[in-house]
């Protein structure tokens, strides 16, 4: 018989089968990996107690938008600088130079500094998106994370020869054979570690991928039953190049291929018909709504260029299912509920919208309805124990009335004190119990000396990282 944990905590948000719900003084009961009970009491008998007085107890968060080998490079690189003549995105310029002067070990570095990163600021399930698929596997099922891998592909590659213009270059046998890579990837991997590990398909970009490689794509989804994400609408050249080929927006074009469905996740859907970036007529927000698809909305990616979606709250009014995600640096699932929630009330000017209680839904919730689960993202009965403890006496906690809105405009990653997933506490007084943090950081730093001074070779005016990204400050001898 499995063993029987019961926390015993001041705070809990309880779910009661409608929605989220907020009980004083009460204990959550797990057996294995499952809950069993939650309320003010539980009158059996129970192995072990976790005492959680004074502290918060939240269902795991669900990330459903990160890249996990090459973010953390970002830092100290990505910053202050956005080409005007790409609409102020890093797609075009930044992201080659880095991810070509990368390795395989420097991508490594990266996953292993990311799922640290992840975990110790509250996600317990994560939809990754990339090319290191089975390290990444590997390396979060001996952490214990719950991870959703899909392995990238597409028909073509976009690049600038000159930084004026954006160009693709394209192969479609190079996309078919990376979708059966993905697939092979999946057979191997899905329902490995407990089924903490599963996997789900990734066309990477609207703009890279061709009409068949998104129609095999979605008939292979049904077949395997598979969640699926693309990124969509995630910049204005993308936008203005999918108007170019197809005289529709690129939400239009998938609705009409056929391709969108309560199984698809959008990557970003941020540069929309009816938004100020697009100054194209409204009519994307229903088409997301009819399909019944998802949004993973990573705020912070696009905030720190000056964009915003235009607005969180509209598409919660249009009844699409909002997820949230982290995409890049830092992988932090807090901050993205704060960023979503306060950029969502400058755009509006309206303080009353995108609350607290709608971006920790959408991050709970949101996610677990996007990957078709209803045994995450709350705590109730036949739900999965991934379960966080938050302190409830530091700084940024206290004073303590709504436990909600604490997390997400106060706390940061130090005020998560443990988090359980699937039954297993994987991290303990704020320390993620398989990894050695200071390990993981030293060797992202070593991995960044090595990158920096290979970018100019990646860049297509050769350009130096100094030149690309200048100090914040000149540098100075000390005489």
């Amino acid at each position: 018989m499995a063993e029987k944990t019961m926390i015993r905590a001041s705070h809990i948000i309880a779910y009661d089968g409608e929605g989220h719900r907020y009980l004083r003084d009460g204990v959550v009961v797990y057996a294995g990996n499952t809950i069993i009970h939650v309320g003010k009491e539980y009158p059996g008998q129970v192995d072990r107690t976790i005492e959680a007085r004074g502290k918060v107890v939240t269902p795991g968060f669900i990330n459903t938008h990160a890249h996990l080998a090459g973010s953390p490079l970002d830092k100290s690189f990505i910053e202050d600088k956005g080409p005007p003549q790409f609409y102020l995105s890093g797609l075009f310029e930044y992201l080659p130079a880095r991810a070509g002067a990368m390795t395989e070990d420097e991508a490594r570095a990266c996953v292993d500094f990311s799922l640290v990163e992840l975990l110790r600021s509250g996600t317990t399930t994560i939809m990754e998106m990339g090319g290191q698929g089975a390290y990444v596997a590997e390396q979060a099922g001996k952490l214990g994370l719950r991870a959703y891998i899909g392995q990238m592909y597409r028909s073509g590659r976009w690049y600038t020869p000159d930084g004026k213009r954006v160009l693709y270059d394209w192969d479609e046998e190079a996309g078919q054979q990376g979708l059966r890579r993905a697939v092979d990837f999946i057979e191997q991997f899905h329902g490995t570690y407990n089924d903490r590990i599963r996997g789900f398909l990734a066309p990477a970009q609207v703009d890279t991928c061709s009409e068949a490689l998104l129609r095999e794509t979605h008939r292979l989804a049904d077949q395997l039953d598979l969640p699926v994400q693309i990124h969509v609408s995630q910049s204005v050249i993308e936008f203005q190049e999918m108007l170019r080929r197809h005289g529709k927006t690129p939400l239009a074009w998938l609705r009409d291929i056929g391709f969108l469905s309560p199984r698809v996740i959008l990557g970003h859907a941020i540069i929309i018909g009816g938004s100020s970036w697009s100054c194209y007529p409204p009519g994307d927000l229903q088409i997301m709504a009819e399909s019944g698809c998802a949004v993973a909305h990573a705020p912070w990616v696009f905030a720190r260029r000056g964009i915003a979606m235009e607005s969180f709250q509209r598409y919660l009014d249009a009844g699409i299912t909002m997820t949230l995600g982290t995409d890049t640096c830092p992988q932090n699932i807090i901050q993205a509920m704060r960023w979503a929630a306060v950029l969502a009330k400058i755009v509006d000017r309206n303080t009353e919208i995108a609350t607290a209680r709608d971006v920790f839904n959408a991050a709970t919730l949101g996610g677990a309805r996007a990957l078709g689960r209803d045994d995450l993202g709350r705590i109730a009965p036949g739900a999965r124990a991934d379960l966080l403890i938050f302190h409830g006496e530091t700084l940024n906690m206290t004073p303590l009335r709504d436990p909600v809105k604490n997390i997400v405009y106060y706390a940061e990653m130090e005020d998560l004190d443990t988090v359980i997933i699937d039954g297993e506490v994987v991290v303990e007084q704020g320390r993620v119990l398989a990894a050695d943090e200071k390990a993981v950081v030293h060797r992202l730093q070593q991995a960044g000396e090595r990158i920096w001074p290979k970018m100019a070779a990646h860049d297509w005016a050769n350009r130096a990282i100094d030149t690309l990204a200048p100090q914040s400050f000149p540098s100075w001898s000390g005489g």
